[in-house]
């Protein structure tokens, strides 16, 4: 039986993808450069992107639970995991790990060898101290809130400061019990 060739249609897919995918780092560039210029402190920017990250992030995870297919996970480490490899891949096409868990099971990294949103990015001199991937930090902050968790997520490694890979430190503050509006016995 020969080799099927992909259908022109299959084609024109993967192409429209890359186009989508080029578009969104380059909108995402073109407001981070925005920022740079309305904000006087790069920190300013660092923590207007953690919280628009924060404020995708509260939204985002109605989304991945609706298309996603997972189902509840049981504590702190599965639900890393299922953002590493499933979140991930899922909104930036790309598979993190998670790494680095501490004793208590409350603190971990996500390491991401590949970041699209950096690519066709050079952060001048002016800009050292800018995360320029915050809004990813914001994300994951403002997904695990929504499923009670209270996070702190902080950037120990990034490519663009000359590190090898992208590295999130998540580490787990409270786990909030679920609240209902009614209660059933009423």
């Amino acid at each position: 039986m020969p080799p099927v060739a992909p259908r022109s249609g299959d084609a024109i897919f993967a192409n429209v993808e890359r186009v989508n995918a080029e578009l969104f780092t380059l909108t995402y560039g073109a407001i981070v450069r925005q920022l740079l210029t309305d904000l006087e402190e790069v920190e300013e920017v660092n923590e207007q992107l953690d919280q628009m990250g924060y404020n995708i992030g509260i939204r985002l995870i109605d989304e991945f639970l609706a298309k996603s297919n997972v189902s509840r996970c049981n504590d702190f480490r599965e639900t890393t995991d299922v953002i590493a490899k499933v979140g991930f891949k899922m909104f930036l096409g790309v598979i993190a790990s998670v790494t680095n868990w501490d004793a208590d099971g409350t603190c971990c990294s996500i390491v991401l060898e590949d970041n699209p949103l950096v690519d066709f990015v050079e952060l001048p001199d002016n800009c050292q101290g800018l995360y320029y991937c915050n809004i990813l930090s914001g994300v994951i902050r403002g997904a695990l809130d929504m499923v009670s968790m209270k996070t702190e997520v902080t950037w120990l490694r990034d490519v663009l400061r000359g590190d090898d890979v992208f590295e999130l430190q998540v580490k787990l503050l409270k786990h909030v019990p679920e609240e209902y509006p009614y209660k059933d016995d009423e």
